[in-house]
């Protein structure tokens, strides 16, 4: 006899996007549920993210994973290919070690899931996928350290992410954690 009580994994499907226009009306729909809370912030505003988004749209090897459920976006992630003297590494203090700037690097520029798909593994199937698509030796992410009381940043950690310095991409941005993960 089957148990009706026992709750299934969410059935999502995973979308991948290398350029931005299809993509970008989901990505704003799924940032702004996600970030709500601090979207008084200018750093966080809508409006900042979709200036973000357009630029990081025209940067080497952009791609976007979403993922959907009933075709809804309930979930994100993309990022774009670096190299060394990218502004990225410049603005890391301390300068990061040279075994991951003298090749290109996955700089993962935002990941996001909607409240109610949390816990539920999307967020790590999302950022998987991303990661399939690049062939990158390193990929690289900012966290600001006290999302989630840190456990974002514990999140990632837990993922294989070491910290390797600090960021303060603008004024308005929080000093943020720069991390690298080199593979399993």
């Amino acid at each position: 006899m089957e148990d009706h009580r026992m709750t299934k994994a969410p059935t999502i499907e995973l979308r991948t996007f290398t350029t931005l226009d299809p993509a970008r009306g989901d990505l704003l729909d799924v940032y702004a549920d996600v970030r709500a809370p601090l979207l008084h912030l200018p750093n966080y505003a809508v409006t900042t993210f979709g200036e973000r988004l357009d630029r990081h749209g025209t940067e080497p090897g952009f791609v976007a994973v979403l993922a959907y459920a009933d075709d809804e976006p309930v979930g994100y992630a993309y990022g774009n290919t670096i190299e060394r003297g990218d502004r990225y590494w410049q603005r890391t203090t301390p300068e990061p070690a040279e075994k991951y700037t003298e090749r290109p690097a996955l700089a993962l520029k935002e990941i996001g899931v909607r409240p109610a798909w949390r816990k539920t593994g999307t967020a790590r199937r999302i950022h998987d996928a991303l990661l399939d698509t690049h062939d990158e030796m390193n990929v690289t992410l900012m966290v600001n350290p006290a999302a989630g009381d840190g456990r974002v940043h514990a999140l990632y950690r837990s993922w294989g992410y070491e910290d390797i310095g600090q960021s303060q991409p603008s004024v308005a941005s929080p000093v943020l954690a720069v991390m690298i993960y080199t593979g399993p």
